[in-house]
């Protein structure tokens, strides 16, 4: 399994914006994809315009297939790249799941 965070500093008074592409994106997307496992964007109430994106992937092959998507290309790529900031892309490594 693959395990993706990517914290993201949106643009000053995007987090609305934002919010509406992730929802819009994520039934389109990660929702159809056999490879993608989880798929969780967190919000700070403490931070605007901050997200936190928590994605768990089959492997390798999966991950570049969400990233190769028509949706993600349009949605994510597309139109929230524009209201961000800066992202930090982490992988991580499982170490306990109950």
């Amino acid at each position: 399994m693959l395990a993706k965070v990517f914290p993201i500093k949106l643009k000053d008074g995007n987090q609305a914006a934002a919010e509406a592409i992730v929802q819009e994106f994520a039934p389109r997307g990660p929702g159809a994809e056999e490879g993608t496992l989880s798929f969780r964007v967190y919000r700070d109430p403490a931070k605007p315009d901050y997200l936190l994106f928590v994605e768990h992937f089959a492997d390798q092959a999966a991950y570049d297939a969400h990233t190769g998507s028509s949706a993600y290309k349009e949605l994510i790529a597309g139109g929230f790249a524009d209201l961000i900031v800066e992202f930090v892309e982490i992988d991580h490594e499982l170490l306990v799941s109950l």
